[in-house]
């Protein structure tokens, strides 16, 4: 079973190169046109050739910042927002009779 992993490797490797370029926009593939890339991926696959020059030279960079402006993701019971929206309504409407 073990003299198969490194098979399983270079394959599994090879698919998430080839996912990835069809997943990533034509305006953030670098180097090469998108269809470039695929046929690279699919031509040079099996000696990782193509997969590895994906991931170092054609894949787009990732953003340093968090999107949108630069917030971060707030658990819920740190968000005021959230704790706010979870305090009873002070009008007297909350659907009890009395």
């Amino acid at each position: 079973m073990l003299r198969y992993l490194p098979f399983l490797l270079v394959l599994a490797l090879w698919i998430y190169a080839f996912i990835d370029c069809l997943n990533t926009p034509e305006d953030e593939v670098r180097g090469l046109p998108k269809l470039a890339w695929v046929l690279v991926i699919l031509l040079f696959g099996e000696v990782l050739l193509g997969p590895v020059a994906w991931l170092i030279a054609g894949r787009p960079r990732t953003r340093r910042t968090a999107p949108g402006g630069g917030q971060r993701w707030v658990a819920p019971d740190d968000n005021p927002e959230f704790l706010r929206s979870l305090r009873p309504d002070t009008d007297g409407k909350d659907g009890a009779a009395g």
